[in-house]
């Protein structure tokens, strides 16, 4: 039996009827699609999503990038166990979504993009937005996504769809492969008729797999283990993709081995854990860093182990160090010239309790890290305390106001600027969910519509975007999407004018602020002078949101409850200290490499370059 449809109607079709399991949990794969639309995909996929609306459900984006992130976010709330799809114009919509697609692989989160190509059967040649390239006739802009993309095809016949579908599917379900996921599609090609057969848009269920451990790497891991004596794990965002925090808990309460998060992994476990240590690296706290240069076994579950993470290669100080990693990627489990333990990280962890059989780390090393956490956390009171609750709040009473609020159910979305240093070091997650930060691409623009996603995928909580008015000004355009679906986020906007972040660093390596504040230029020709006259409050509430001042301690908090209670989109607005002053919180505990002018006329930049190579030196290579 066949059905003759249209490619776009067909793809629509198969979508719509993809499942996936893990666990016994059975999941819609594609759980609706994003969609701007242009010549390049109106006649096709638009036509096809209207005609099959309701099988497949659409969302109208503003910015193709966008449209992305909030995929992007749904699927990490859903434990990658669902995502969205994305379709877009030919031309510059396409190429929008190439910033997205690296996001998205970067960080091991699926995402299928559905980009209008060139006519395949060139009609006209060229035609509008083909970009020519002499040597090549079959390049169109579309292939900028194939290296941000973990599968890439151009579906240039009806019948390339059939295994080009079922092949996107599997790396989307995928736990190592997972990422961007990309079909071109020729605008013509999507308008073809072709007789599919019927077997093509039955259910199909995708088993998302736990692999358990080597035997033999199963054994070696539990000798190191037992044979260490300042043991440190370091939890990654595997921990939360594998879902294995409970195991991670259970696991750390038996041996008593300290947990020290990375961005992706903090909430991993709760932060009154009594293994909890907060998070480590460059943006970690001074108890997470000083067990991480201390340690004679760093037992990694689901990291990277990014720069931020390792500091840039001069955080693990002990001469002694080994690695052990547990991921379910092989190519992770090698890094640091550690010993591998490939594995699910929920079934790993599962595994290495029951064979360590009641181990458990030394009374005394329990008493130091736990003595250091709560030295640790006085500091974090000190930061968030408001003794003056009708002045301006600092960044850090900010986040203390919101911290006074939330409860469990609570999710905060963060990406880039100051707030995910600030984060790191002291929010106090209470729940595996709570903590959002996309830092594997860190990508300015990815807060308002990733918290739309995360909104669509857990509509029960209150989902918060903490926004700084540099991230804020690249991607304020979902807030319309938000409104005109009524997705109830809270967006927290702060203003210090200018980039805090970026304007810190500068300042560190020599470069005196240049170009990080929003500011009109002062006499000697810095960027120092008086703000800009620029509303960001004035500006979301252009575009239909509802928007709540704040102009103290006292205002903040009272807005944020109002806001927390809110069931229509809201922002709070709050202006803290400008950007050529200090946060507030405590400075970095450990290095990041920034390189530095070897030479240069200016005195900054010339001290820069001294303390730049003093840190280099302690520079070591893991063997």
């Amino acid at each position: 039996m066949t059905i003759r449809l249209t490619v776009a109607q067909a793809l629509v079709r198969f979508l719509a009827a993809q499942y996936t399991e893990r666990d016994g949990e059975r999941r819609r794969l594609i759980g609706a699609t994003w969609g701007i639309f242009g010549h390049g995909n109106v006649a096709g996929l638009g036509q096809a999503l209207l005609q099959y609306g309701d099988e497949m459900p659409y969302h109208q984006g503003r910015n193709e990038q966008a449209m992305v992130h909030a995929a992007v976010g749904y699927a990490r709330q859903s434990n990658r166990l669902a995502t969205h799809a994305v379709t877009t114009s030919i031309g510059p919509g396409a190429t929008n979504l190439v910033t997205g697609a690296a996001l998205a692989t970067i960080n091991h989160l699926p995402v299928l993009l559905l980009p209008g190509d060139v006519f395949a059967t060139r009609p006209a040649d060229p035609v509008l937005q083909q970009l020519e390239v002499p040597y090549a006739a079959d390049v169109s802009v579309n292939d900028c996504l194939r290296p941000v993309s973990r599968f890439f095809d151009r579906i240039n016949r009806p019948e390339q769809l059939i295994p080009s579908a079922l092949a996107a599917m599997r790396v989307l379900t995928d736990p190592v492969e997972t990422g961007a996921v990309t079909l071109a599609l020729p605008q013509d090609v999507q308008a073809e008729a072709y007789d599919w057969p019927e077997e093509f848009f039955a259910e199909r269920v995708w088993t998302v797999r736990r692999p358990g451990a080597d035997p033999a790497e199963l054994a070696a891991a539990v000798e190191v283990i037992r044979s260490a004596r300042r043991p440190l794990i370091i939890a990654g965002g595997g921990v939360h993709h594998s879902r294995a925090e409970d195991v991670l808990a259970e696991f750390a309460a038996a041996t008593r081995i300290p947990v020290a998060s990375t961005q992706a992994g903090k909430g991993s476990l709760r932060w009154d854990h009594p293994q909890d240590v907060g998070g480590v690296g460059h943006t970690g706290t001074a108890t997470a860093d000083e067990l991480a240069r201390t340690a004679d076994l760093v037992i990694g579950v689901g990291t990277r182990y990014t720069d931020f993470t390792t500091a840039s290669g001069t955080l693990f100080e002990n001469p002694d160090v080994r690695f052990l990693n547990l991921n379910i990627a092989p190519y992770d489990g090698h890094k640091l010239a550690g010993l591998p333990l490939v594995a699910d990280a929920r079934s790993g962890l599962a595994e290495l309790r029951k064979a360590l059989d009641g181990h458990r780390t030394a009374d005394s090393y329990v008493t130091e890290y736990t003595e250091d956490k709560e030295r640790w956390e006085q500091r974090v009171d000190a930061c968030y305390e408001a003794d003056e609750p009708d002045v301006r709040p600092t960044q850090p009473q900010v986040l203390g106001a919101l911290d006074a609020l939330v409860d469990e159910t609570d999710v905060l979305v963060n990406a880039a600027g100051s707030l995910p240093g600030d984060l790191h070091r002291m929010w106090r997650a209470r729940s595996r969910d709570q903590y959002h930060l996309e830092y594997g691409y860190s990508c300015m623009g990815y807060e308002i519509p990733a918290a739309i996603g995360v909104k669509l995928a857990a509509p029960e909580h209150n989902v918060w975007a903490l926004v700084g008015d540099g991230t804020y000004l690249m991607m304020p355009t979902e807030i319309v999407t938000a409104v005109q679906e009524g997705i109830a986020v809270k967006v927290l906007l702060v203003q210090n004018h200018g980039y805090a972040s970026i304007g810190g660093l500068s300042e560190a390596v020599g470069g005196e602020r240049f170009g990080t504040a929003y500011r009109f230029p002062s006499d000697d020709g810095s960027f120092t002078g008086a703000p800009l006259p620029v509303d960001l409050a004035a500006n979301a509430a252009s575009l239909g949101m509802r928007v709540l001042r704040a102009k103290t301690v006292r205002d903040l908090r009272a807005a944020l409850a109002e806001a927390r209670a809110a069931d229509t989109p809201t922002c709070v607005y709050v202006e803290t200290e400008t950007a050529d002053t200090v946060s507030g919180p405590p400075p970095a505990q450990a290095w990041w490499d920034v390189p530095v002018a070897e030479t240069a006329a200016r005195s900054a930049a010339v001290k820069a370059r001294e303390l730049y190579e003093r840190h280099v030196s302690t520079r070591r290579r893991h063997l």
